[in-house]
């Protein structure tokens, strides 16, 4: 079984005390945010390696850096192959800053898209904008609804009632 498989095998347990659960993730958050930390401390940085190193570089356990790594991959700029991750799998940490900000939001990770390091690298207004894009990415905008007796917009020159509306 793969690191990932394990990690989601402990994280994910549906068995497991709820309070166990609740008490694996607010740690698990907390480690999480000092990566972050120093991951945005040096954005430029090309942070590359292991699996083991990384963990060793950011003292997490590898079945931890496997859970951060999955978090992380839909915001880098070449993702990881997560599903076959084992300990000497070569891996990066190299992020596209919006992308990484607006995953942040869509995940309600106000912990992370808050940290005082987005300051130096997005002015306020920028974030902002990035914030308001990516709530507004989920929200579903329904047209005018089409009247029965009103001409089909597939454009056959028929009602609606008659053409598309059947």
């Amino acid at each position: 079984m793969g690191l990932l498989q394990e990690w989601q095998k402990i994280a994910y347990n549906e068995k497991a005390n709820k309070q166990d659960l609740n008490r694996f993730w607010q740690r698990y958050f907390l480690l999480e945010k000092g990566v972050y930390e120093k991951l945005l401390s040096n954005p430029e940085e090309k942070v590359e390696g292991t699996v083991k190193e990384l963990a060793e570089r950011y003292q997490l356990n590898l079945l931890e850096m496997a859970g951060f790594l999955d978090g992380i991959n839909d915001s880098l700029v070449e993702k990881n192959p997560i599903e076959a991750l084992e300990e000497g799998t070569k891996v990066n940490l190299v992020f596209d800053k919006e992308l990484l900000y607006k995953n942040m939001v869509d995940a309600k990770a106000d912990w992370l898209y808050e940290l005082p390091m987005w300051d130096e690298i997005f002015d306020a207004e920028t974030k902002k904008a990035l914030y308001l894009e990516q709530k507004k990415s989920g929200t579903v905008i329904v047209g005018k609804k089409i009247g029965r007796n009103e001409p089909c917009p597939c454009g056959s020159g028929k009602k609606y009632k008659h053409c598309c509306g059947k």
